[in-house]
């Protein structure tokens, strides 16, 4: 940490002299110049936390000194202690209304010279804090709001067509049954109300994502851990189901080890889902996903590799949510919701993510959640 820098202006070279030995052994780093023009002049170039400011000297006096840093904008905050020999109350006032913080009387008393610097370093210091406070609330309201201007601007572009498309599946095979049931054969009847069912299905998916997306940016609960013991046959029977469902089991490889995770089941079971998804997703069947989960230094690394379209450093960069990417050679896209949800997870209970990638080529995402620490015997 550096020396608070002490800035003395006095006519007097003796008295700074005195001023010197009163402070030996403060750690203050102590400035000189004898006129206040020359104080103000210095305020760049010494950087002052407080000014012991004489009030009587030749030329621009103490008082008009006062007035004119306490104008500057860049200065008004560092604290002003009046070095006066006068003592009436009209004369005090005249320093308090100049916008003095205090003052001591001449001549000096050495303990109470330096009770004073140490009370209004205490007030520089804590104006500062605030102002580091005050300047940390706004880049936080302007990145939220960039944020927040971001995913409305991909909430108006993509939204609507992932909404739409389930919508038009479902409102389509019902219309087409309401207007033509009595001519339709039984299997006709089936198909349209597969057809219909699947596509609320994928709205309700895409309703439940979205309002999950929606707690977890807005209002983060973390949910108790209960994952203990259950991690391997949890991860296992998750990555088995959904490539079952899309007809890619032979091309899964698990090597998940068996580790007490500190994450909620519910959190893990959705994490994987949406990493999965996106693995299988975007890699052509035939090619290999592999998913790896081992225990390193207090946390558990999972890593999910696929061997397909891959991502370029502007695309890892970009991720948000509703933000789309073409990544294969079918041009399939989502929401854009998976990643940002597995993001916010993985930051609600202390973790890692990160992904690398070549494009065109491999993706490995990578995830670390902390172990849930072992009970030392009492």
């Amino acid at each position: 940490m550096m020396s608070p820098s002490i800035l003395i202006v006095d006519d007097e070279p003796d008295n700074f002299d005195v001023i010197e030995a009163f402070l030996n052994g403060q750690n203050y780093e102590l400035h000189y110049v004898s006129n206040g023009k020359d104080a103000i002049a210095s305020l760049p170039t010494f950087r002052p936390d407080v000014i012991l400011l004489d009030v009587m000297m030749p030329g621009i006096d103490g008082i008009q000194v006062c007035q004119k840093i306490k104008a500057m904008a860049l200065w008004s905050s560092v604290p002003i202690i009046m070095v006066t020999a006068l003592n009436t109350k009209e004369d005090l006032a005249r320093c308090l209304a100049a916008g003095a913080d205090d003052f001591i009387s001449k001549p000096v008393n050495a303990i109470e010279l330096r009770s004073r610097i140490h009370s209004m370093l205490r007030i520089k210091q804590q104006y500062d804090k605030i102002q580091s406070f005050s300047k940390l609330q706004r880049d936080t309201i302007n990145i939220l709001g960039n944020n927040l201007q971001e995913l409305r601007g991909n909430l108006a572009s993509s939204l609507p067509h992932e909404l739409n498309t389930p919508l038009n599946g479902i409102l389509g095979g019902i219309g087409l049954l309401l207007s033509d049931f009595e001519k339709m054969s039984s299997e006709e009847v089936r198909e349209l109300l597969d057809i219909s069912y699947a596509s609320a299905i994928r709205l309700d998916k895409l309703t439940q994502k979205f309002l999950l997306y929606l707690q977890l940016e807005l209002t983060p609960i973390r949910p108790e851990t209960d994952t203990v013991n259950i991690i391997s046959s949890l991860i296992e029977h998750l990555a088995k189901t959904k490539a079952a469902q899309v007809q890619r089991l032979e091309d899964l490889s698990l090597d998940v080890q068996s580790v007490d995770v500190d994450i909620n089941s519910s959190y893990l079971q959705r994490l994987i889902e949406e990493l999965l998804e996106n693995a299988f997703k975007f890699s052509q069947p035939g090619t290999l996903v592999k998913l790896e989960g081992h225990s390193s230094q207090g946390m558990f690394h999972i890593q999910l590799s696929d061997h397909g379209c891959g991502m370029t450093h502007e695309q890892i960069a970009s991720i948000g949510a509703f933000m789309q990417f073409k990544r294969d050679v079918n041009e399939q896209q989502g929401s854009g919701l998976g990643l940002p949800i597995v993001q916010k997870i993985v930051q609600l209970y202390g973790g890692r993510f990160w992904i690398t990638s070549i494009d065109q080529q491999e993706t490995t995402v990578h995830v670390t959640l902390p172990l849930i620490a072992p009970v030392l015997a009492e």
